[in-house]
């Protein structure tokens, strides 16, 4: 099981993280879909190849197909979403608010999936790529939609396990080799 082995390949000094990876999807109350759109968005937007490799077959076999491509479909948009919102918002001139994206971002409206699950996936991914803006347009329209707060925290608890799972064994990797 690549989980199994994704937590026996984090070192001993990181043994916390192994613990967390556990809770946050072994003992997660998310929903099926939920959780398991959130770890593949999570291990996209990580950008570790050893997350992604290790955790998307599991996700794959958790998922429907379309719920599989539109949860690396809130990992791509994000993608670019975060980096333009983010620098709108920390830009000194707020003139740049003002501005039309121009940018398309037709799968938020359409993402062939519950609204609230994509909006999860969304909010996770801004997690990991610091989008304040972002995170702050995800919870709103969760909460709105009736999603508790503990269901929105256990979204980015998997993303910041996720995140740090990647960041320690891709440098653990570099200092192997």
């Amino acid at each position: 099981m690549a989980l199994d082995e994704l937590k026996s390949a984090i070192p001993d000094y990181a043994k916390d993280l192994r613990l967390n990876l556990g809770s946050v999807i072994g003992n997660s109350d998310l929903p099926q879909q939920q959780l398991w759109g959130t770890v593949l968005a999570c291990a996209i937007a990580s950008r570790s190849p050893i997350v992604l490799r290790e955790l998307e077959p599991e996700a794959k076999a958790n998922l429907s197909p379309e719920v599989y491509t539109a949860a690396k479909s809130a990992a791509a948009i994000m993608a670019m979403n975060n980096v333009f919102y983010r620098t709108r918002h920390l830009l000194s001139d707020p003139e740049y608010g003002t501005l039309r994206a121009g940018l398309r971002m037709n799968v938020i409206g359409n993402p062939g999936v519950e609204k609230t699950d994509f909006e999860l996936w969304s909010l996770a991914v801004s997690a990991i790529n610091g989008c304040g803006q972002c995170l702050d347009s995800h919870e709103q329209v969760l909460r709105k939609a009736g999603v508790d707060r503990e269901v929105i925290q256990e979204a980015f608890k998997i993303a910041s396990v996720i995140q740090a799972i990647g960041v320690t064994l891709d440098s653990e990797a570099v200092l192997r080799g």
